[in-house]
């Protein structure tokens, strides 16, 4: 194997880069691509807006009690309280005065959305893509 690696050197005699032969290449790339994509950092994710939620909660008064379920009808997930819910199923995306909570399902990425009214609330969600 010791014919398949070159070493490059600077001036001082400091390794600077490694050379592989083609063939030790191909049977190392597998591996160190599929470890390369498990290091990956995850993408970073906005915090869920719950400074909005509490001003939506604060300024409540509509005729019906709010309800915290959130249901996914692409995966049928489906949790009773998306606040304290094991596993946090769903997230949530937007929150404002205007009665609109969005929430992403985390099953299958489907975004949901709340639209409370005076006197019903509507549902509606996309599927991920």
């Amino acid at each position: 194997m010791k014919d398949q690696i070159c070493y490059l050197t600077d001036a001082q005699g400091t390794v600077v880069a490694v050379q592989l032969s083609l063939a030790l290449w191909e049977r190392l790339r597998p591996a160190l691509e599929s470890e390369a994509l498990a290091e990956t950092p995850p993408e970073s994710v906005a915090p869920e807006p719950m400074d909005g939620f509490a001003d939506f909660l604060r300024f409540w008064d509509f005729r019906y009690p709010y309800d915290p379920a959130v249901s996914c009808p692409h995966c049928g997930s489906h949790v009773d309280d998306w606040r304290t819910a094991p596993g946090h199923p769903f997230r949530l995306a937007n929150a404002n005065l205007g009665g609109l909570l969005v929430f992403h399902c985390q099953g299958c990425g489907a975004t949901i959305r709340q639209k409370h009214f005076r006197d019903h609330v509507a549902l509606e969600s996309t599927p991920r893509g």
